[in-house]
């Protein structure tokens, strides 16, 4: 086995790059079907496109696709990845000790892609199942109605979010070999097509496509034209997301071939359009006229459409996997609540997260019944993809010039793809007001619940303490001789995120000694760590030098389910066998054979912040919404297995200082 697969790393297979198809490329790959054509209509319909501006507008697409996708992703970002992990959020963890600045366009970033995230499936199923409607089969069966169209798209969005239990793996397994088809269907349309205007081969020269944009005569758009050129590389984004999910040597090994079919089939188009730009049927056609399907035969088009209609489904898987890279990320960071994460398959990258799949699922039926149509959708779509593409080039040159040491090569690139981005973001407001606001709203939204999250923790880190264990050992071994107090529990058992072997958190301190003392035989301080590996049963243990208390490390592959009791049972278990620990005999039982291990008491510490804490009410009032939205997100009971345990929730003041209290006077009572 290599190195690199035993780092983590997804090696290269035929099987991955078959599951890379059906993940990564969906988005960027449907982009064909509606790129051009809004070029076209943008730029005043059929009768405006002659070979300077066909070729214009063609040398932008290949270009926009070289530059941003090849170029910065593929090449740039896929290199900065995070223990192979990718998105804006591996990327910032990569360069957060630069500058606590950063963490505003990583939040920003975050959040306008999670809002695409749950845009894109709308938009994609949308638009496939009006397509649908070219068929006259299917078209007598849904007829106009709007209402069918709309409850059919719920129906495959529901599918949809339903089959990410499977896990990434068995989807793209499944999708893979349909995005192959399409693909090669993309590539043989295209070069079929190329040979009614081989002029549009000078497409692959860049002065074309600078000199279509800023030319009046030519480009009746102007710069907004960019805002529809932008929508050939909307998947680029998802692309470095996903990178975690099937690795990066895959990816790697398909874009040439996918960037291949996608350029043949654009230029296959552009061909087609020179060939029939005079034809009276075409251009009375007006803005439906789609040249992606009438440029195929008769016979073919009910199968394109078929397919096209899959493919546009399959769309969606790429931000549907990327908004779990990117919320398993931030919750790395502390920028999200703990949820609970999934791992379908054996690779680690592959996750599935229940509470992010459902909040998509309700997202996206939202948009659905909101806009109901595909053509109100795509007034939104492309804005919020073009802030995260400008966040990832803040990062990266943050990345190229102080990770990597790289800074003649980190401003060249801040100032290039800073500026083509800046153009596309600028063309893309146009979108605000006729439906982007509702990403944007979106976007501020996930932006608030981050931004809550980040400052909250900055709160309760400004108190957060570890104290030495040892000096408390002499209390806890009183309190549990303290005959004059009941046991609480023979294993009184504290969950901590501390992963030190000496030290203990000081509010599970205050909990055992200050917070009405609780004694017990045992107490057991916990942590569960979560290894790279599948399948790692590990634990080690402190026992301080005494037999009643304990540090213990579990350490559990990603695929292992974390039922803490069980495994804790085994420890107390193994300790008791090697003479650690005492025996912990039963006197009553409904078993006849119980062992030497006692019961257990799980005791979750909560945080609780007090008027008289010397905190700001802004502090406050932050403190307050974050512990709320914990609540929203499940809890560790849940997270651990201890559904059916005996759990206690321990709430402690958060410890910020206490305002100064006016001292008070005695004074006589009064007399009558």
């Amino acid at each position: 086995m290599s190195n690199k697969h035993k780092s983590g790393a997804i090696p290269f297979s035929l099987g991955m790059v078959l599951v890379t198809m059906g993940v990564v490329y969906g988005d960027i790959g449907t982009s064909p079907m509606y790129t051009l054509r809004a070029i076209m209509h943008g730029n005043g319909g059929l009768t405006t496109m002659n070979p300077d501006v066909i070729i214009g507008a063609l040398s932008l697409i290949i270009w926009t696709m070289t530059l941003i996708t090849t170029v910065k992703y593929v090449l740039v970002a896929m290199k900065a990845d995070n223990h192979n992990e990718g998105g804006i959020f591996a990327l910032y963890s990569l360069v957060r000790r630069c500058g606590g600045w950063l963490i505003i366009p990583a939040m920003v970033g975050g959040a306008a892609l999670l809002a695409d995230g749950i845009l894109t499936p709308a938009v994609t199923v949308t638009t496939a199942i009006e397509g649908l409607r070219t068929i006259d089969l299917v078209h007598r069966i849904i007829g106009d109605s709007q209402g069918i169209v709309v409850l059919i798209t719920i129906a495959i969005i529901s599918a949809l979010f339903l089959a990410q239990r499977a896990g990434t793996s068995s989807i793209g397994k499944a999708f893979g070999p349909i995005m192959c088809l399409w693909f090669g269907f993309l590539g043989t349309v295209g070069l079929l097509n190329i040979g009614a205007d081989l002029n549009v081969l000078r497409a692959f020269n860049p002065v074309r496509g600078i000199t279509f944009l800023f030319n009046g005569n030519l480009n009746q758009a102007g710069l907004m034209v960019l805002g529809n050129v932008f929508l050939c590389t909307t998947g680029a984004e998802a692309l470095y997301s996903d990178m975690g999910h099937v690795g990066k040597s895959n990816i790697y090994a398909s874009w040439p071939l996918v960037k291949a079919c996608l350029i043949l089939n654009y230029l296959g188009q552009g061909a087609w359009i020179l060939a029939v730009r005079h034809d009276p049927e075409l251009i009375g056609m007006g803005a439906e006229m789609n040249p992606f399907f009438e440029m195929l035969p008769g016979g073919v088009r009910i199968f394109a459409v078929v397919l096209s209609t899959l493919a546009a489904i399959i769309a969606s898987q790429a931000l549907i996997t990327g908004s779990y890279s990117i919320v398993s990320e931030a919750i790395r960071l502390d920028l999200m609540p703990h949820m609970k994460i999934e791992y379908p398959s054996e690779t680690k990258g592959q996750i599935y997260i229940p509470l992010v799949n459902t909040i998509l699922w309700i997202g996206c039926i939202g948009v659905v019944l909101f806009f109901r149509s595909s053509e109100r959708m795509e007034s939104a779509y492309g804005l919020a993809i073009t802030v995260t593409m400008l966040m990832t080039t803040i990062l990266l040159t943050v990345f190229l010039a102080l990770i990597q040491k790289r800074k003649a090569l980190a401003v060249p690139f801040a100032m290039f793809f800073g500026v083509l981005e800046s153009f596309f973001f600028f063309s893309s407001l146009t979108k605000f007001a006729h439906g982007g606001y509702v990403t944007v709203l979106l976007a501020l939204a996930i932006f608030f619940v981050m931004y809550v999250w980040q400052q909250g923790t900055k709160v309760e880190m400004s108190q957060h303490i570890n104290l030495p264990a040892a000096k408390y050992i002499g209390q806890i071994r009183e309190l549990t001789q303290s005959d004059d107090l009941p046991y609480l529990a023979d294993n009184l058992v504290f969950l901590t995120n501390d992963q030190s072997t000496d030290k203990l958190d000081r509010d599970i301190l205050y909990s055992i000694l200050d917070k009405r003392p609780k004694r017990a035989k045992a107490y057991w301080f916990l942590n569960v760590a979560v290894t790279d590996e599948p399948y790692t049963h590990e634990f080690w243990v402190n026992d301080y030098g005494t037999d009643f208390m304990f540090k213990v490390q579990l350490r559990l592959g990603f695929r292992v389910n974390q039922r803490v009791n069980e495994y804790l049972y085994q420890v107390v278990g193994a300790m008791v066998e090697q003479g650690r620990l005492p025996a912990q005999d039963h006197r009553f039982s409904i078993y006849d054979h119980t062992g030497h291990v006692g019961d257990f008491r799980f005791c979750l510490v909560r945080k609780v912040p007090t008027i008289s804490s010397d905190i700001s009410r802004h502090e406050l009032t932050v403190l307050q919404v974050k512990y709320r939205i914990r609540g929203l997100c499940g809890s560790p009971d849940h997270w651990y297995g201890l559904e059916n345990s005996s759990v206690m929730y321990e709430y402690v003041p958060l410890f910020v200082g206490t305002k100064r209290q006016h001292k008070l006077t005695y004074v006589e009572p009064p007399t009558h």
